[in-house]
């Protein structure tokens, strides 16, 4: 599937849309609040099992994008809406359940393998990182406004698309790798009564805030 698109990489092109990239993917966004909480949380398991479940969220945005499915989040406003709301709706019920329930300290959460305190099963970070990213149509969007300014005059646009989304999320991993060890050593700090229910009520907002912004949102600027 790739074969045609990697004979015409242009690599100039290439590195100018990993470093448009990498500098999106930095940008702060909800995405890095679900990589810092669920670090902080669960540990470096958490964290990569969250970064796993964004990842695949990109992957199957990419993948819909590269066969044409994503283009109906442009064309039509009621596979836009669809997706927003639902996006928006679980965005704000995880808000909502952490502001209003914030915990006190870590102490009742399970324990994972490394030692690290879990409030989730083994797949709930997982899967709150993906449904996090493949209910935000914004994504999909992005791909589609995004990628074809980077895809070299001869290349097959699919394929190619799709080769640029396992690039971005190969930037992804490594910012995921960056924000895990960056949170670890704050650990203990972070797993305090005062600065736990802090840190629920804080990320409650930030997921309220993104879930209202969500559901403004247009699939044009």
């Amino acid at each position: 599937m790739l074969g045609r698109a990697m004979v015409v990489v242009d690599l100039p092109l290439l590195l100018s849309f990993m470093l448009a990239a990498m500098l999106l993917t930095i940008t702060p966004g909800i995405d890095t609040v679900m990589m810092l909480r669920a670090t902080t949380v669960g540990g470096v398991g958490g964290g990569i099992r969250a970064g796993v479940g964004i990842m695949l969220g990109l992957l199957l945005w990419g993948a819909m994008v590269s066969v044409g499915l994503g283009a109906l989040l442009q064309t039509s406003a009621i596979a836009y809406d669809c997706v927003k709301w639902a996006g928006a709706g679980y965005l704000c019920a995880l808000g909502i359940k952490q502001l209003m329930s914030p915990r006190q300290s870590l102490s009742g959460a399970t324990t994972g393998a490394d030692g690290a305190a879990q409030d989730l099963p083994a797949g709930g970070f997982l899967r709150k990182g993906f449904l996090t990213n493949i209910l935000n149509p914004k994504v999909g969007v992005f791909y589609i406004t995004f990628l074809p300014q980077f895809i070299p005059h001869g290349a097959a646009v699919g394929p190619y698309s799709f080769f640029l989304t396992l690039v971005h999320c190969a930037l992804t991993a490594v910012w995921f790798v960056v924000l895990v060890m960056a949170t670890l050593p704050l650990g203990r700090f972070l797993k305090t009564p005062r600065v736990v229910r802090l840190m629920d009520r804080v990320t409650g907002g930030v997921f309220i805030a993104f879930g209202a912004k969500l559901a403004v949102s247009s699939s044009t600027r």
